[in-house]
């Protein structure tokens, strides 16, 4: 497993129960910069999702093969996984982050045991929009 998702695995780890990794998962979403109103579009706004969901991506100005993320949430724990998935994400190039194994990361951490079936459909559409902006600059 990649390296950035162990560290992931092993912070999950390292906390107990499901409230502990809920509140973690809350504190990454705190933690987001502001979004850019600029890219609160259409075209960012991951509709699949009952949450209010906005991910944006753009090349990273020092390293231009290189993309960073950003992403908003409306709901705090919905808001944690797309923390979660900007730092996984950003710093990659659109190979590295189409290669990411991000189910088997989901299935590891038993997110999809601990969502209701309508958020893990929301945060698989999440993924795949991140996977498809990433593609996006591939080509």
């Amino acid at each position: 497993m990649h390296q950035d998702l162990q560290a992931i695995l092993d912070d999950f780890e390292l906390l107990g129960d499901w409230e502990q990794r809920y509140q973690y998962l809350i504190e990454l979403g705190e933690r987001l910069p502001p979004f850019d109103e600029a890219d609160r579009s259409e075209t960012n706004h991951v509709i699949e999702c009952m949450s209010t969901v906005h991910v944006a991506v753009h090349r990273d100005p020092e390293q231009p093969t290189r993309l960073r993320y950003s992403g908003d949430c409306d709901t705090a724990v919905i808001k944690g996984v797309v923390a979660l998935l900007v730092n996984l994400l950003s710093g990659r190039t659109p190979a590295e982050i189409e290669a990411l194994d991000i189910d088997a990361l989901f299935g590891a951490l038993q997110l999809d045991e601990h969502l209701s079936p309508n958020r893990h459909v929301g945060v698989f559409a999440i993924v795949n929009r991140m996977k498809r902006q990433a593609a996006a600059f591939a080509d």
